[in-house]
């Protein structure tokens, strides 16, 4: 069966303190909709200072989820370790997990745009460090042993119920991602499809004699809406998308690769890229079915760009109701 996932950012322009709530408390709903009706992941993420809200706090997102639902699986992609205390996170993932049975899983990612660092009082210079500490002290802090920390000895409780650790991937697209992977032997997943860092990352693997796991975006990845007319849904919702895609491209610098990244400055020419789909529930069977189990296979994007709340559940209805089941 094609798995099935729904990513949230809760993006509302203009950031209306009771239209912001509404978004947020839709994602809740649409979270235990999708749940009830096939779908088994729901990603979230990770942003500061955005404009338009993009995201800011994910992990309290991710608790509200899992205390809404019984056996959807929340995946952050990407926490942005350096920018938190690395015990405070360590304790909260750890009472994710306890609290979802091992739903969350998540991606360790260093971030890309400095002024999150500036905003929260860390080094740009410094991220790597950053970084490596972090990493470093969620997985001896999730072993509930005490532990030597910036000069003392510190425990960190409750030990998390995933053993040996709640499930983190080491993000990013380049060598040193790769290597900092290898190196605390966690699996691997770039944001690209960049088969030449994967090779990479197994090389770095066997030389410290650890079993890698690298999974990155297939070649071609879409975010999937679907609507009865898709020529109608494009002239009429075509903005959210691109509100979307102009956002995350003007964040990107040239040393950044990523499956989602969009050249697009024009609704027409967005649509024409690939990267947002707008399709009919049999064209969504079959894209699907052709697609099988490969990342990203049946990935919809309710509330893309500010979206109506109506018209997300639409889009999440008809795939519950009319694509879901014919690809059981």
């Amino acid at each position: 069966m094609v798995m099935a996932m729904m990513r949230f950012n809760q993006v509302q322009p203009g950031l209306e303190p009771k239209e912001m709530a509404s978004r947020y408390q839709a994602t809740l709903d649409l979270a235990e909709y999708g749940e009830k009706h096939g779908f088994s992941m729901v990603t979230l993420e990770e942003h500061h200072g955005a404009p338009d809200g993009w995201s800011p706090s994910p992990l309290i997102t991710a608790g509200a989820i899992f205390g809404r639902t019984k056996t959807i699986a929340v995946n952050l992609s990407a926490l942005l370790v350096p920018l938190h205390d690395p015990l405070r996170i360590a304790e909260d993932i750890a009472v994710l997990d306890l609290l979802s049975g091992g739903r969350f899983t998540f991606i360790a990612g260093a971030g890309y745009r400095p002024s999150e660092y500036a905003a929260h009082g860390k080094s740009w210079a410094d991220r790597g460090k950053l970084m490596d500490e972090a990493v470093d002290t969620m997985l001896k802090a999730w072993t509930g042993e005490p532990f030597s920390y910036r000069g003392t000895t510190v425990q960190v409780t409750p030990r998390p119920l995933t053993q040996p650790h709640p499930t983190m991937l080491v993000g990013g697209t380049a060598k040193v991602s790769a290597r900092r992977a290898a190196r605390f032997g966690l699996p691997f997943m770039p944001a690209a499809n960049m088969p030449e860092l994967e090779a990479y990352y197994y090389e770095q693997c066997k030389e410290h004699g650890v079993q890698g796991f690298c999974m990155m975006p297939p070649e071609h990845m879409a975010h999937v809406h679907v609507a009865e007319d898709p020529d109608k849904a494009w002239a009429e919702l075509g903005r959210y998308f691109l509100h979307e895609a102009t956002t995350y491209a003007n964040w990107q610098t040239p040393d950044i690769r990523s499956a989602v990244h969009s050249h697009a400055t024009t609704v027409d020419e967005l649509r024409a890229e690939g990267i947002y789909t707008i399709v009919t529930p049999d064209d969504c069977v079959e894209k699907s079915r052709a697609a099988g189990d490969a990342f990203g296979g049946l990935a919809l994007h309710p509330l893309v760009g500010g979206m109506p709340i109506d018209e997300g559940w639409r889009s999440v209805t008809l795939c519950a109701e009319q694509v879901i089941p014919k690809l059981a």
